[in-house]
């Protein structure tokens, strides 16, 4: 096991430049995600520590050592693909044992380790077996495996779940989190599905453009994001924003443009008159209320435990998420009230948080 230090990497293809300068300290253990939107530069800054990929300028460390020029097999890392990469001539047993194979382990050794990995994946009965005959959790633990038999001091996965259903990926999540429970290794992980971010990683790494828009843990980035793009890339469904001007005659509210007021509990320091954005999320709208803000239904939306609600509100259509059994239509008008303890302000222009 071993730590992983990203210091001022950039990467540039020709005189584009992908990654702007990233910084990101990983802890022995830790389990870090690498999320953000498609070209946002998590696979590419992923590969760079692999090795896959030359950086253009900065520094990555493993275990205290500088690996920028060493080769992938040099690096004492495992990675786990999107398409698994294991090879269909090949059993279930000979994918998980080739590395160390090539490395020159003696075949008792290998058979151990294999039978090890074997174990703690549940993937005994199939060792015989060819990729072919397995399905795609099965083909995913295997190659979890045969990157476990390799002890290696970071273990890198790239999407590994993108290609299963559903229920499936819900399945896998546990696993993983639960292998690395077990095994306390550092894992480096890239995703762009922010559920799978929030539900396993110790630590988040919020990827926008090339740049580090923030680094928390889960509820950390949830309960105070940075800036208006980590407010609504993390939560599902996303965080609403309205945007408005604080009045603060009397009590403070959100002046929206329709003339309707939000009533709030708080509001920044000096923002009298500010024009600013206000988040909120779904699940902290509720019904009326003496202050409630005029909307209209436009779609609903049952999932079973709970309805998510379309509704316009001041131009702009909001989510709202009703845990109670509610009989609504479209085009039904509505009032609304917001948890206003829970409000996020945001400067409208900087797009960054505001403290209230």
């Amino acid at each position: 096991m071993s730590g992983l230090s990203i210091r001022n990497v950039k990467k540039s293809f020709g005189t584009v430049d992908i990654i702007h300068g990233v910084d990101v300290e990983i802890a022995d253990g830790e389990f870090t995600i690498l999320v953000g939107p498609s070209g946002c530069g998590k696979s590419t800054l992923l590969r760079m520590i692999a090795g896959l990929e030359d950086i253009t300028g900065g520094q990555i460390s493993i275990d205290g050592r500088v690996v920028n020029n060493l080769q992938p097999k040099d690096r004492d890392i495992a990675m786990v693909f999107q398409n698994y990469a294991l090879y269909p001539q090949m059993t279930v047993s000979q994918n998980m044992g080739f590395a160390l194979e090539l490395a020159g382990a003696k075949r008792p050794e290998i058979e151990k380790k294999v039978g090890e990995a074997a174990a703690i994946l549940g993937l005994q009965p199939l060792l015989r077996r060819k990729p072919a005959q397995l399905s795609g959790g099965q083909r995913q633990r295997v190659a979890m495996g045969r990157a476990i038999v390799r002890d290696p001091k970071v273990f890198l996965f790239d999407e590994p779940l993108s290609n299963l259903d559903a229920k499936l990926r819900v399945k896998m999540r546990a696993e993983i989190k639960a292998l690395h429970q077990r095994l306390k290794t550092t894992i480096v992980y890239v995703t762009h599905d922010q559920i799978e971010a929030m539900t396993m990683a110790d630590k988040i790494v919020v990827l926008h453009g090339g740049r580090v828009e923030q680094i928390g843990s889960p509820l950390e980035l949830y309960d105070r994001p940075r800036n208006i793009f980590v407010a609504g890339f993390l939560g599902s469904p996303a965080m609403n924003f309205l945007e408005g001007t604080i009045d603060q005659a009397g009590k403070p509210a959100l002046a929206l443009s329709s003339g309707s007021r939000v009533a709030l509990s708080r509001a920044p320091a000096n923002s009298a008159n500010r024009p600013l954005t206000l988040g909120i999320r779904p699940e902290d709208i509720a019904f009326g209320g003496e202050n409630g803000v005029d909307a209209v239904v436009k779609v609903v939306e049952p999932t079973g435990s709970e309805t998510h609600v379309a509704v316009e509100v001041d131009g702009r259509e909001l989510t709202w998420v009703v845990r109670e059994r509610v009989e609504l239509v479209p085009e039904q008008p509505v009032k609304l009230s917001f948890e206003t303890s829970k409000v996020h302000f945001f400067d409208r222009q900087t797009q960054q948080r505001l403290n209230a």
